[in-house]
């Protein structure tokens, strides 16, 4: 008798039948005569709507996009998604993985651009109602994590604890991390590989008994996909430290709300519990970092700054967010964490990461009461 089937299977068989059900209307779609062949749900993780009902709220689809054989350009996007999407069958079928990049080798001539097959991709996700990973497409893992904490990875146990200070690569595959555990007080995410280096070398992790991720900058699935899994698992306060310019920003707000092109997936993906603990623009003159610290913006640091403001997340939950954006547009200069280093080498992990996250700790003990 066949043993009960694992909840990765299950997903496995049942995405293999809707995508044999998608070609199966497809095609009586052509033999019907209709031009008409596939409707995509569009979605966004922000809008600048002002009101509190916007679909991004509430993870609707604001409408659908309908793909005819009318539009020459319709055309090239189906091709390239029935390719794809052939690729993806074969993979689910035979149990493989393979990266996007790897997807788009496979017929360049066709795709001629790796941008075709992520929206491709993000397409069929839509279509079958799933998340990339369970497409068997996986990112090229860039994220480290150290710390207290333990964890196994298919069978492979990961005990970060003997060296807490010690990096170790996030698991690409994290639907197949099991058996989280550790008695870390909170997680701390940092934007760039250099200031998670500082941390390890000051041993900022053993001192203060704490988990460090970092995405080494804009974070890839992996690195979002395992962290939410830790602060659902742990139920431990979360807290993102990024550079004082609309880059850094952009990426606290990845990990907080979810990005644009997976906004599809957002709520499996986003931080709500996240919380900003810097850099600050007020934070130059808190610390009284030098003129030879701060960096002019750029017209295109001011223009993004400016794409960052109107959107909806940012006054609907959190305003004092916004405030330090407007603050540091107003100021007109930028700066590096690296900075706090003017005072000393371990300013960062002695003095200023300390007291933001202790007075952020005892604010929140405040608001639970």
């Amino acid at each position: 008798m066949a043993g009960k089937l694992g909840s990765s299977e299950r997903i496995r068989i049942d995405i293999m039948r809707k995508i044999r059900e998608l070609t199966r209307s497809m095609i009586v779609e052509l033999s019907n005569g209709s031009s008409k062949m596939i409707a995509i749900d569009r979605f966004k993780n922000y809008c600048t709507n002002s009101t509190e009902n916007c679909c991004c709220r509430f993870n609707l689809s604001e409408g659908k996009e309908i793909l005819t054989l009318q539009r020459q350009s319709h055309v090239r996007r189906l091709d390239v998604l029935l390719r794809v999407l052939l690729i993806i069958q074969q993979l689910l079928r035979e149990n493989r993985h393979s990266s996007k990049r790897d997807i788009y080798y496979m017929h360049p001539s066709v795709f001629t651009d790796q941008s075709a097959v992520d929206r491709a991709i993000n397409d069929i996700c839509i279509l079958l109602q799933c998340s990339r990973h369970n497409l068997n497409v996986v990112s090229v893992g860039n994220g480290l994590v150290m710390g207290w904490l333990r964890f196994a990875e298919a069978g492979r146990r990961f005990d970060c604890i003997k060296k807490p200070n010690n990096a170790h690569s996030i698991p690409v595959q994290v639907e197949e991390v099991t058996d989280i555990a550790g008695p870390a007080n909170y997680i701390l995410v940092v934007e760039k590989e250099s200031v998670f280096q500082r941390l390890a070398n000051d041993h900022f992790c053993s001192r203060n008994r704490c988990i460090v991720i970092s995405g080494r900058g804009y974070p890839d699935v992996p690195t979002r996909r395992f962290l939410r899994l830790l602060v659902d698992v742990l139920a431990l306060p979360a807290f993102c430290l990024v550079d004082c310019d609309p880059y850094g920003f952009d990426i606290l707000t990845t990990y907080r709300f979810g990005s644009m092109q997976m906004a599809y997936d957002a709520k499996y993906l986003r931080i709500p519990q996240l919380h900003w603990l810097g850099a600050f623009a007020s934070d130059s003159n808190t610390y009284n970092l030098p003129q030879q610290c701060l960096i002019p913006l750029t017209l295109e640091d001011k223009r993004r700054t400016e794409a960052l403001l109107p959107r909806c997340y940012l006054r609907r939950e959190v305003p004092h967010w916004r405030l330090e954006l407007e603050s540091m547009l107003q100021r007109g200069v930028k700066f590096e964490i690296e900075a706090l280093s003017v005072h000393n080498i371990s300013f960062l992990s002695e003095e200023y990461l300390p007291s933001k996250i202790e007075s952020e700790l005892t604010n929140g003990k405040k608001n639970s009461r």
